[in-house]
């Protein structure tokens, strides 16, 4: 983490490149453009309703995994400190549910829509998420929470 201007002190929150809707947006939104500009495939319609069961199974995902945190006061959002752990509900399989929901809604959204290439544009997303914002997220944790967040780390995965 780097310090904050002036202060001396690192910020109480994870060092994340950039707000991960805000990422799976922006790649949406630029597959979605490009897809409009430059088609390279057009996806059938067969897989529309594959889509909308994608998109009504990643939000009753997301909906539950942070629920978990507004439950317990713990705040969701990467650019506010965090106040505790949560371990239990969909945290108890993954330690990235919101992540796993947003990338099948971004993908959901693009077979609804018959674009190719935000699909194509998962191969950068995916390792910016993981590097950019993962990884920074568990250094962060790792530094606020120590052994009972290594604890975690070590009983349960980071994806699936």
């Amino acid at each position: 983490m780097k310090p904050e201007t002036g202060s001396g002190q690192p910020p109480d929150r994870a060092d994340v490149i950039a707000h991960p809707p805000v990422l799976y947006g922006g790649f949406l939104m630029i597959g979605a453009i490009m897809d409009r500009l430059v088609p390279l495939v057009v996806l059938p319609d067969s897989l529309n309703p594959a889509g909308w069961v994608l998109v009504i199974f990643s939000f009753a995902i997301g909906l539950a995994a942070v629920f978990r945190f507004v439950s317990r006061g713990i705040s969701v959002p990467t650019h506010t400190p965090t106040s505790g752990l949560v371990t239990d509900g969909l945290y108890r399989y993954s330690r990235n549910p919101i992540y796993l929901a947003l990338t099948l809604i971004y993908i959901g959204t693009s077979l609804i829509a018959g674009w190719f290439w935000p699909l194509l544009l998962l191969l950068p997303l995916l390792p910016l998420m993981h590097y950019g914002v993962i990884r920074r997220e568990e250094d962060y944790l790792n530094a606020k929470f120590g052994t009972e967040y290594q604890a975690y780390r070590k009983a349960v995965r980071r994806y699936l």
